[in-house]
């Protein structure tokens, strides 16, 4: 019999303020094998594989690592022991360059041979990624490439992985999966977390599911479904279905941007040239591999970053250059993909986060522009039950709340500013499957409604279940925009590479 690498023995883990995320969890994790790690937010995959991978240390419970008991302190004594992951929030230093980042407390090897070896892992993976450039400055999705780049510079011999492919396209998903699937085949072990279960169901042998700290599955892939991973993983049946989009009559250009130029924080065009109209009742969505100017073209819309040239027209008036808190008065508020850094203030509590962005808003002001407190926390209230947030009170810090809650938090304050222009950067990002339903389901009740909404999305199924029309974005450029249902599979995923179909 198949002895595991790691063995995880009734782990059970309580933090500081007395939150239960781990609750007697027992898990094997075997050579030669992709297991799939599934659960809502909040469930404690993630606090799970911090706890093997030595970020986090367990309350009760042993951890075995080739047979032998371990107690890791620190991660570097789990990466010594071949162990690495792949964090959804990637712990990079911001201000070194990803090459510096991958070489951080590697030994013995010079810059030219590690630059050798670093080109054949990119073209071995597809996971392309500017070396040179301080992480700051590069997109999320740059930022996970580089530390998927970095676990398999060091040549772990297990290997976790948190929502791995959120930013590749369909081409380099199937990279990284022959890839990963090749590390198995040499004997070494694989977790993948993911909430996308198409990809648990193509790449994972074993999938174990985790619901309020506790395994309430452990299934072989070939022997499950898509609906019942997701039953066990919500507790309830799961209908992936999405409302019928209805016609909407009299549609107006909401939003029109003419000619539209952004530099980048490295004073390169990052944005160039780009023209498009965003209609009421329409989602536009755009897609493409993070890093090709999304991120400078949200930030300019929304107030957030300085536009070069161009013309941006809200409701027949222009607003070029108009600051967030302008914009969102004459009804475009923003969804933004990064939530720790740019969608809430950790430390703040609940209450004030839900706040943010509402306190010129007279409906929550006394007279002499006081805060009505009452009004802002029923408001907090009806919005935590109607996203159905879970949370411990409105007192606790942002911090608290798994990165799920962040962000249905984000979203449920953003909407109830009664918008008529949506930008949402990967809503779903991070959240499990029933959350990321609610919110896509959301987002067509509010396009039925009349609302535009222009959605730029890393995951390519997102962009084409969602959008009425749908732009590709290659190098600050829009290269195709066309109605969704004129696209194909494979055109679209060409275009994102920079391949003219």
């Amino acid at each position: 019999m198949v002895e595991p690498l790691v063995k995880v023995a009734d782990v059970v883990k309580v933090y500081p303020d007395g939150t239960v995320a781990l609750r007697g969890v027992s898990l094997d994790i075997f050579p030669n094998e992709i297991l799939g790690l599934l659960g809502e937010n909040g469930a404690g995959k993630t606090t799970l594989m911090k706890i093997v991978s030595g970020l986090l240390q367990p309350t009760e419970g042993k951890l075995y690592v080739y047979g032998k008991p371990v107690k890791f302190s620190m991660p570097a004594q789990a990466l010594k022991m071949g162990i690495g992951m792949v964090h959804q929030n990637i712990p990079l230093v911001h201000n070194f360059t990803g090459l510096e980042n991958i070489l951080l407390g590697y030994k013995g090897i010079k810059r030219d041979e590690a630059l050798e070896r670093l080109r054949d892992l990119m073209s071995k993976t597809g996971l392309k990624v500017r070396l040179d450039v301080p992480v700051e400055d590069l997109s999320l999705g740059e930022r996970q490439r580089i530390e998927i780049l970095k676990m398999l510079f060091r040549g772990v011999k297990i290997l976790i992985m948190d929502e791995p492919t959120t930013n590749l396209t369909p081409v380099e998903t199937k990279d990284l999966f022959r890839l990963l699937k090749q590390l198995a085949y040499e004997g070494k072990a694989v977790v993948f977390i993911s909430h996308k279960i198409k990809e648990v169901m193509e790449i994972t042998d074993r999938v174990v599911v985790l619901r309020k700290g506790k395994v309430v599955g452990r299934l072989k892939t070939k022997e499950t479904t898509p609906k019942e991973l997701a039953s066990l993983m919500v507790g309830r049946e799961v209908v992936f279905s999405y409302p019928p989009k209805k016609e909407v009559p009299n549609q107006k250009d909401l939003l029109v941007v003419k000619d539209l130029w952004v530099t980048d924080d490295l004073g390169r065009q990052a944005v160039r040239g780009i023209s498009f109209t965003l209609k009421s009742g329409e989602i536009l969505g755009v897609a493409g591999v993070e890093g090709n100017g999304q991120k400078e073209l949200v930030e300019a819309l929304t107030g957030l970053r300085v536009i070069d040239k161009g013309k941006v027209i809200l409701m027949g008036e222009e607003v070029t250059g108009a600051d967030p808190g302008t914009l969102s008065f004459r009804g475009l508020v923003h969804i933004p993909e990064d939530r720790k850094n740019v969608g809430l203030v950790l430390t703040m509590s609940v209450l004030e986060n839900v706040f943010l962005g509402l306190h010129r808003y007279p409906e929550f002001l006394k007279p002499g522009k006081l805060i009505n407190w009452n009004k802002v926390t029923e408001h907090a209230r009806k919005l935590i039950k109607r996203f159905e947030i879970v949370v411990r009170s409105l007192k606790s810090p942002a911090k608290s709340l798994s990165g799920g809650n962040q962000q249905k938090l984000i979203v449920a304050r953003e909407l109830s500013k009664k918008p008529s222009v949506i930008i949402a950067a990967n809503p779903t990002r991070g959240l499990d499957v029933a959350s990321t339903q609610f919110v896509r389901n959301l987002l067509i009740n509010l396009r039925n409604q009349g609302i535009g909404i222009l959605l730029i999305s890393s995951d390519l199924d997102e962009v084409l279940d969602l959008s009425d029309r749908v732009a590709v974005m290659y190098e600050g450029k829009f290269t195709s925009l066309k109605p969704v249902k004129d696209y194909t599979l494979q055109e679209i995923g060409l275009l994102m590479g920079g391949v003219n179909a």
